[in-house]
């Protein structure tokens, strides 16, 4: 097949289409260990979102880099809105409906 499968359209190619914009840091999050106290700065595929179905089965968690603790701490909707617009992947737990 020769041509353009757009033939009579305009193309561009992909470095014009992207030649307005601009280097995009990585997304990384503030946090504290509770244990040792130290003070970083994570990536957000290390921390990990649960999305439960009360604010007691919602939370967000990681493990310190300095002191290998296990943290986890509660996540309200505006935290939850924060973490996935950051990146952070959310497990979502379903309560399991009658009968089942």
């Amino acid at each position: 097949m020769s041509g353009s499968a757009m033939s009579g359209t305009s193309e561009i190619s992909v470095a014009s289409a992207f030649s307005g914009m601009t280097r995009v840091d990585p997304v990384v999050f503030k946090a504290a260990c509770p244990e040792c106290r130290v003070g970083f700065e994570l990536s957000a595929s290390a921390l990990r979102l649960v999305v439960g179905a009360t604010h007691r089965t919602t939370f967000y968690s990681f493990t310190c880099p300095q002191c290998s603790a296990a943290v986890r701490k509660p996540a309200g909707e505006r935290i939850v809105e924060l973490l996935t617009q950051g990146g952070v992947r959310a497990l979502r737990l379903h309560a399991k409906g009658p009968g089942a």
